[in-house]
């Protein structure tokens, strides 16, 4: 479905962490292969990731002053209202000056002015929900959003029924050919092909009780004869480096950050990770056995619920942050030793993916434009 008889306008607003900011890159390609000449501008946060990945994928962004309110009191958090109002004024003054014909928002306090200006303004708004418990902001603005996309069924317990469609989270093109690369990743990470490997993965920054877990039962990992391919995050990547080279473990490949995920979900024969909407959504796309440890310091505790969303249909293994130093490595030698577990686990995941999200989300924000 394109629209050529007029030249598109669309402002794309949210950040703040990765899961937020790819799927949002996403629905800007897809728009743009739809229709070259449609104009996009994003707005995100001052200061936040979006301010450097959205310009790296070729679009341009504005950031708004806003800030987020800190779990912790701290005098930070005076300045929330000041920041949002201002961020109120400057959302409106960008919508009239770009002039949009619809909003999309994905999610992250940045949305909340931007879509807010523009409801106020008459300019229909589009929201995608990633998680499978919907977050504070999306709530408050789904009452003045035409159309409201999601990834898990049961949101009904959040928005009006007539809203909401069912698309999926959008996730890089890269995934979908993770099968066929077998070989060119045991290549890539120098594997033996005769053995078997966990991939354990903990976002950009890293996550503490994921490494601090490695780091203490990386032996019996190598002692089991399993390869690992470990992307500890930045904070953590000094340290492993250290413990590797000292322990002569010939078995693991550590990297602060891994660029080539679609060669590392390639190689993998069971994945340890978080649970991030977006992270989630590559898993089932990538289908394989899965152990997820939902990080707990998230907003609304997003993660543990989608993790759920996953154990319930026996689709993932799910095990408590608290658990992990004691149940994670007992749990993946376990899930080794069973092919029968493994596979279900992986034909399971493999169901609930749906690959086509960004043009499903794409056809929503073209129609509500046709209105």
């Amino acid at each position: 479905m394109t629209n050529n008889n007029k030249n598109i306008k669309i402002i794309i607003s949210g950040g703040g962490t990765g899961g937020h900011i790819y799927p949002a890159v996403s629905i800007a390609n897809t728009l743009k292969q739809r229709n070259p000449d449609t104009e996009i501008l994003f707005v995100g946060a001052k200061g936040r990731m979006e301010m450097e990945k959205v310009p790296a994928a070729g679009y341009e962004i504005i950031g708004l002053p806003v800030v987020g309110l800190q779990r912790r009191f701290t005098l930070k958090n005076l300045l929330v209202p000041f920041k949002l109002f201002k961020s109120l004024n400057c959302a409106k003054k960008i919508i009239k000056d770009f002039a949009p014909d619809i909003v999309v928002g994905v999610g992250g306090y940045a949305s909340a002015p931007t879509l807010r200006a523009a409801a106020k303004l008459g300019i229909a708004t589009l929201i995608q929900e990633q998680n499978s418990y919907a977050g504070l902001t999306n709530k408050l603005l789904a009452k003045r959003a035409k159309k409201i996309c999601v990834a898990y069924n049961g949101m009904e317990n959040f928005f009006e029924s007539e809203k909401i469609i069912l698309t999926g989270n959008p996730v890089r093109q890269d995934l979908f050919n993770v099968k066929k690369l077998d070989d060119e990743a045991y290549e890539f990470f120098n594997l033996d092909k005769s053995k078997k490997t966990l991939l354990i993965v903990g976002g950009s920054l890293g996550a503490r009780t994921l490494n601090n877990v490695i780091l203490k039962e990386i032996r019996r990992i190598n002692n089991n004869n399993i390869q690992l391919i470990w992307q500890t995050g930045k904070n953590y990547f000094t340290q492993a480096q250290h413990e590797i080279a000292y322990s002569a473990l010939t078995n693991t490949r550590v990297f602060d950050f891994i660029y080539r995920m679609d060669l590392a979900f390639a190689a993998a024969d069971i994945i340890v990770s978080r649970a991030g909407a977006g992270t989630i959504s590559e898993l089932c796309i990538v289908a394989k056995p899965c152990i997820l440890v939902p990080s707990p310091n998230v907003t609304e505790d997003h993660q543990t619920k989608n993790a759920m969303a996953l154990a319930n249909e026996n689709a993932a293994v799910k095990i408590n942050d608290e658990d992990a130093p004691n149940d994670l490595i007992d749990t993946v030698l376990q899930l080794f030793g069973d092919e029968k577990r493994m596979s279900e686990l992986g034909e399971n995941i493999s169901k609930l993916a749906l690959p086509d999200a960004a043009d499903n989300i794409v056809d929503e924000i073209l129609k509500l434009i046709e209105k």
